[in-house]
């Protein structure tokens, strides 16, 4: 007795592979559409510039992350191994964002803490990755830094996983 070979398997097994595509595809549609501008966007901030002179002011890898939501690559930041007593501040205003006390090794290739300044950050939901994620925004312009997690240590549970390029150190 001889197996069917893939091609013998006939119209049945296209029949099946469309229409798993067609469900893969119709349950897509929504997670899609829920990604895009999000309600960061159209808040009100108390830090506020025209997106030229955002351009003029950052770099081009601070635009990306903190005006276009973008990610830096994993252990490319100098802010990884800083050890110094200090405060992290906001690229785009200044903002303090976290104490230096606060910062741990998550292993993960971006700077972590495990709380916030008081007034430093705010939340959104994130839908890029096609998954709710809880973003973290500057709190005074709304600049993107990164996502917080569940996964961090004691005393908060938290991992404030930050893009060290949205940030700058300020030495104590």
């Amino acid at each position: 007795m001889t197996l069917p070979t893939r091609h013998d398997r006939g119209p049945a097994s296209t029949d099946r592979r469309g229409f798993l595509s067609f469900l893969g595809i119709g349950t897509a549609l929504p997670v899609l559409a829920a990604c895009g501008a999000s309600e960061a966007e159209a808040r009100d901030w108390p830090v506020t510039k025209t997106d030229a002179q955002w351009r003029r002011q950052l770099t081009s890898a601070e635009y990306r992350v903190l005006r276009q939501a973008g990610t830096e690559r994993p252990y490319s930041s100098p802010l990884n191994s800083e050890k110094r007593a200090g405060t992290y501040v906001c690229a785009g205003c200044q903002n303090r964002l976290y104490a230096s006390s606060t910062k741990f090794e998550s292993g993960t290739g971006w700077p972590s803490f495990y709380r916030p300044l008081r007034g430093g950050i705010a939340t959104d939901t994130d839908y890029k990755l096609g998954y709710p994620r809880t973003e973290v925004l500057c709190a005074d312009c709304g600049g993107h830094l990164g996502h917080v997690f569940d996964d961090g240590p004691r005393p908060t549970g938290k991992r404030y996983c930050m893009n060290g390029v949205a940030m700058d150190f300020i030495p104590s």
